[in-house]
């Protein structure tokens, strides 16, 4: 019997839907998944009992599909059953966002279940190598193809996002825990940020953030970065796995919201790693960019 830990989006319906029996669906509360009748809920603080049920319902695989942000955790709402795995997850949290993945699959292992990935599960989420679409691939985008691999293997050892966007050979953009389509979005506009709490020096706090707004703003006047984020069209999405990460859980996914965020900044076109990053909805994404002249390059 196969088991669904999911998180938001689309993602999960569409693995549910593909199986030729009905999967038990397990939700983290507060991510409920799109268009999913969800079986059980869960809490980081209560992953005992969820291992324990999965158990007792005779499940043998499961797959982690959905989107979640890093949930929140409070000591006090830790049932019995996994009081004796905290040790385990403070240390895989501590070590990391790629340290605890693996480490919540080894919960799943240890009990004798087998972690399958969305793109075993759907194989026809994963395309083929190859120019998707109408629009063709531009002649010197090799210039911005390497700066991405080399913004993706940082990125990558930093335990950060999978995706950035280049322009002008620039990095302008680079994902970060509110996903890729947060990402693009921010190209569109320059984010306010927010006066800090005064505190006990409010003179001090105040002197703080007019220097990180100078100091922002030296960056995003001058340079060439700068230079490149100041152009209003141009330059392409960058997506791949993080390198040496396990690609059962957390593997990349864009979909319909992408190309129309990526269409809204005015870029060129994606690039995506060939067997790296899962497409929802292709045929929706690839008219979306066909229509407004964007190309879409599996390599």
């Amino acid at each position: 019997m196969l088991a669904l830990i999911t998180g938001t989006g689309a993602l999960p319906s569409v693995v549910a839907r593909e199986q030729s029996s009905s999967p038990m669906v397990c939700a983290l509360e507060g991510y409920a998944p799109d268009e999913l009748e969800v079986d059980h809920w869960f809490r980081i603080e209560t992953i005992g009992t969820l291992l324990h049920l999965l158990k007792q319902r005779g499940v043998t695989d499961v797959c982690f599909c959905g989107a979640i942000q890093r949930p929140s955790f409070n000591p006090l709402r830790l049932d019995a059953r996994t009081m004796p795995l905290v040790p385990t997850i403070a240390k895989a949290v501590k070590a990391g966002e790629d340290a605890a993945l693996r480490a919540v699959i080894g919960l799943f292992e240890t009990r004798g279940m087998t972690v399958r990935g969305a793109h075993e599960l759907v194989p026809d989420l994963l395309p083929t190598s190859g120019v998707l679409s109408k629009t063709p691939v531009p002649n010197d985008i090799d210039m911005q193809v390497k700066a991405a691999e080399e913004v993706s293997i940082e990125q990558g050892r930093a335990d950060e996002g999978q995706s950035c966007v280049i322009r002008k050979g620039q990095v302008i953009a680079r994902e970060d825990a509110r996903g890729t389509d947060a990402m693009l979005r921010g190209l569109l506009d320059r984010p306010v940020k927010p006066m800090p709490p005064a505190g006990d020096d409010p003179f001090a706090a105040a002197m703080d953030f007019v220097g990180d707004m100078l100091d922002d703003a030296a960056d995003w006047l001058s340079g060439p970065v700068a230079e490149a984020r100041a152009q209003t069209s141009g330059g392409i999405f960058f997506k791949a796995p993080k390198p040496g990460q396990d690609r059962r859980i957390d593997l990349p996914t864009i979909g319909p919201s992408t190309a129309r965020a990526a269409i809204a900044a005015r870029l060129d076109g994606l690039v995506l790693e060939a067997g790296g990053v899962m497409v929802l909805d292709r045929g929706e994404v690839v008219r979306l960019l066909d229509e407004e002249g964007l190309f879409l390059w599996v390599r």
